[in-house]
């Protein structure tokens, strides 16, 4: 049976850039990230995040990433964006006798653009990004088609898209080396670069007034050059994190809640009470 697994935060909030229509707005919380990894034998890492969110007419930062715009009109919004990705391998951590003889694979500043194009039958969002470290040396574009249906209080916001990764980027973190693998034991391997499609589903929902809460999941099928290599030992991933609130004047105080069964994470999502200024329920970053 496929499960339903954790990846990486910042894709998400990466690929959600340039999308708010709010203007100066700001809110301050915090929460908690989890991040289950596609490697074989590995642990899953909890730990706390920070969320901070602006919304200028210059700048915005959402979450792990933030950005510059360079046009922001009602229609069309270009970014130039930077963020960090989360995915990282650790040699150490795996429970698997082979994979601990790997080299590590570390996590990275990706910077690129964003671009987002509204219309009434819903809203195109892409991202193109490379390492900035000189960790991966490749490239991440993300394509998506959205449309936000509101009822009162209640948005959702489904969608539908494809990652693709670069051969560098595939290379680095599910590739093993000659030298890996003489070490290891396990078989030698060089993707190639890879399409990966995705379901998405946002939510949010004002209720009592100054209380909301946010909601985000992806689900994606991993490509045929992910799910080849010896390191990985999964099909699907499914990415699940609070949302983004832009839509206050003032800072507001968020608490994140999950629900679960089992070792399976189905949603999670965040509560914001708003301490102030605008309450307004829009909020187009999601």
């Amino acid at each position: 049976m496929t499960k339903l697994k954790l990846l990486a935060l910042g894709v998400l909030i990466a690929t959600s850039a340039g999308v708010a229509h709010a203007e100066g707005k700001f809110s301050l919380g915090a929460g908690v990230g989890v991040v289950e990894h596609p490697y074989k034998d590995y642990d899953t890492d909890v730990y706390p995040v920070p969320v901070i969110n602006y919304e200028g007419d210059n700048f915005w930062f959402r979450g792990l990433g933030g950005g510059y715009y360079l046009w922001n009109d009602a229609t069309d919004k270009l970014s130039i964006t930077a963020y960090w990705s989360p995915l990282y391998f650790k040699a150490k951590d795996s429970g698997d006798h082979q994979m601990r003889h790997l080299d590590d694979r570390k996590s990275t500043m990706m910077a690129g653009l964003s671009y987002a194009h509204f219309t009434q039958y819903g809203y195109l969002r892409t991202t193109l990004a490379g390492d900035t470290l000189d960790n991966s040396n490749g490239i991440v574009w993300d394509m998506a088609w959205l449309y936000r249906y509101t009822n009162g209080g209640l948005t959702v916001t489904p969608g539908i898209g494809v990652q693709w990764n670069s051969e560098n980027q595939n290379e680095y973190y599910y590739g093993v080396s000659r030298k890996e693998s003489a070490r290891s034991g396990l078989r030698g391997y060089n993707p190639n670069d890879s399409w990966s499609p995705y379901l998405e589903l946002s939510a949010s929902y004002n209720f009592l007034g100054d209380w909301s809460v946010y909601g985000t999941a992806r689900y994606t099928r991993l490509s045929d050059e992910v799910t080849d290599s010896p390191m990985v030992d999964k099909s699907w991933t499914g990415l699940i994190l609070p949302g983004s609130p832009t839509n206050s004047d003032n800072a507001s105080f968020q608490g994140i809640l999950c629900i679960k069964t089992g070792r399976h994470a189905l949603f999670c999502i965040t509560v914001v009470q708003y301490l102030g200024g605008n309450n307004a329920t829009k909020n187009d970053s999601i």
